[in-house]
């Protein structure tokens, strides 16, 4: 498609990204402001995509375009028309909220990148250059192509992605949005898992998510002479243990203290005391448990009274 003015000028690059400021590079000194010619650009694309789909009306336009957070890639080449080049075609993408239904029939709301418009010239398609659009595209915007929505799609364009980009079988939704199988393996739209989701809930409070040794760290901690042994601990701590002088010290397995808050860990107390644990310390006959554990065991009974 070509202009009676230098194309060239208006878009510097060979593939322009151009957004609400109607704008594709800087302005030069002593020019008139682009803007009214990039508009032009712009509708009469939306016009011509808009008959080649068979639209009652252009779903692309200047206004529309400055009115919207939405992009338009614009494909240009720059050695026909004498040198003042000619628009090969243009790509508009942005974010949507919608609401879809995943392969279960569960409704998911999302607001996912979509493809709004795609149009290439009729006598220069299937030359590769909607490929290098759309390629360009993912590239910039840094997303795969089974992660995006497209807003009522051609045949042409349906077949452009299952031969391209392997995108086949899409998901029936009620509106005019097609999406692919591999749109909700990376989307919640089931209750998340709460340990890969929402993060490890330890003995005392949420740790953060994915951190197995910040989970040792602070929900785990082992408490010596009253010193915490990590950065979860304090100094004269009721949870404390004292390790007795002698006897090796006390294994992660078994400084784990029961005295917990319950409640928060969702673990319901069992009747009756529960039968003591002897250390691999302790000799025979002798009483397993520390002063320190005695009483943090009775204090534990005195709270479930």
């Amino acid at each position: 498609m070509d202009f009676p003015f230098d194309l060239n000028a208006l878009f510097p690059e060979r593939i322009s990204v151009l957004d609400n400021n109607l704008t594709a590079g800087r302005k030069a000194h002593g020019r008139p402001d682009p803007q009214l010619h990039i508009a032009t650009v712009i509708d009469e694309l939306g016009k011509a995509s808009a008959k080649a789909q068979q639209l009652p009306a252009p779903i692309t336009s200047a206004a529309k375009l400055q009115a919207n957070r939405h992009h338009v890639y614009l494909l240009k080449d720059g050695e026909q028309n004498g040198g003042r080049g000619v628009v090969v075609g243009f790509l508009k993408v942005g974010n949507k909220k919608l609401f879809l239904l995943d392969q279960r029939g569960a409704h998911l709301e999302t607001e996912p990148l979509c493809v709004l418009d795609f149009y290439v010239t009729e006598t220069l398609q299937r030359h590769g250059y909607g490929l290098e659009l759309f390629d360009f595209m993912l590239k910039h915007k840094r997303v795969e192509p089974e992660q995006m929505a497209y807003d009522r799609p051609s045949p042409k364009f349906l077949s452009f992605l299952e031969k391209h980009y392997d995108l086949k079988n899409s998901v029936p939704q009620v509106n005019n949005f097609v999406v692919f199988g591999g749109f909700f393996k990376i989307r919640s739209g089931t209750p998340p898992s709460p340990v890969t989701d929402q993060g490890i809930y330890g003995f005392f409070s949420p740790i953060e998510k994915g951190s197995p040794k910040k989970a040792r760290g602070r929900d785990q901690t082992i408490f010596t002479n009253g010193k915490g042994s990590g950065p979860g601990g304090a100094e004269g701590s009721p949870l404390a243990v004292c390790s007795p002088r002698g006897p090796p010290p006390l294994s992660p397995s078994a400084s784990i203290i029961s005295a917990i808050p319950f409640t928060q860990c969702g673990i319901l107390p069992q009747p009756g005391p529960s039968p003591p644990r002897r250390g691999p310390w302790a000799p025979a006959g002798s009483d397993p448990l520390f002063p320190a554990q005695r009483q943090i065991q009775s204090k534990t009974h005195q709270f479930f009274k």
